[in-house]
This record gives structure tokens, C-alpha cells and sequence, in this order.
């Protein structure tokens, strides 16, 4: 039984060695191999003032989901000075988070991937600009697996304490 045991470990672990080889591959040369990268979401958007709910996976935050989802709400990120100052911010902080990829840029919307340096994760930002509540509203949520070491929710944090 050990046997099988250690025949199965050496095999998942050959499985890791060559996807990091294959993301590694894929860094240097640039080129997206989509390893990890998922499918594009065809369903996102802000409508009615909500985000598309987040998955029961814990990879997933969103300004819009209920106070008491902890696992998924996070705050809007709130602003104090002039809607579009706050939103230009957001956006050249955005333009400068390694990995990131505008993908979609409408008035008061804005869709973003990003991309891990490591393996090419990819998830999905969204915000909203919500002028009237002096806030950006804001979804993050991972493509694949189902945690992600609450790298959304740090991310979020992150722009929150720069904006200030």
C-alpha cells in the first residue's frame, strides 16, 4: 500500500514540476500559453446597481453582495474628493499593478484581468463608479480553483489604502 502511495505522490508531483515549467516557459517568453488562465466571462457588468452575485467558492469578493456574506462582502471603495479625480486615480493605479489588463473601459465601468506573475492566474475586477454614494463599487473573483489565498481581497485593500 505504501507503495502506490509514494508512486501517486512522485506522479502529482511530476504533474507541479511541469506545469511550473510550462509557466515559467510561458514568462519569459511573453506569451500566454492559457495554462491557468481560464475563460474570459461573457456575463459581468454592473446593472441596477449590482455585480453578478460571487460563486459559493471563497475566491470571490464584492461590494455589492450582502453585509453579512463575510466570506465574500468587502467594502466599496469610498472617496472623499470629486467622482472623476477618484476614478482617474483608480484607473492609473490600475495602469500600474503588474499583470493588469484593461479589457474593458466605459463611462463609470471598468473590467480588469489579472494576471499572476507565478502561474498566470487570471481574475476578473470589475468597478463602478457610483458618484451618488461617493464610492467605487468593486468585484474581484479568481477563474479557477476555489481558493485563492485571499488575493482578491488583498488586492482590493491594497488599492483602497493607496487611493486615500
Amino acid at each position: 500500500m505504501k507503495k502506490y502511495l509514494l508512486r501517486g505522490l512522485a506522479f502529482v508531483g511530476l504533474l507541479v514540476a511541469i506545469a511550473a515549467v510550462l509557466a515559467l516557459i510561458e514568462s519569459q517568453l511573453g506569451q500566454p500559453m492559457g495554462l491557468f488562465s481560464g475563460s474570459r466571462p461573457t456575463d459581468l457588468g454592473y446593472k441596477d446597481g449590482k455585480f453578478k452575485p460571487c460563486p459559493w467558492k471563497p475566491n470571490c469578493v464584492s461590494s455589492t453582495a450582502d453585509k453579512g456574506d463575510t466570506k465574500h462582502y468587502i467594502a466599496p471603495l469610498a472617496f472623499a474628493g470629486s467622482a472623476e479625480e477618484s476614478w482617474g486615480k483608480l484607473k492609473a493605479l490600475i495602469a500600474k499593478t503588474p499583470g493588469s489588463t484593461v479589457v474593458s473601459d466605459t463611462p463609470g465601468y471598468l473590467h480588469v484581468e489579472f494576471k499572476s506573475a507565478a502561474m498566470g492566474f487570471v481574475d476578473d475586477g470589475e468597478f463602478a463608479l457610483d458618484a451618488a454614494s461617493g464610492a467605487i463599487q468593486v468585484r474581484s473573483a479568481a477563474r479557477l480553483g476555489v481558493r485563492d489565498f485571499d488575493v482578491n481581497r488583498k488586492r482590493v485593500e491594497s488599492l483602497r489604502s493607496q487611493l486615500k
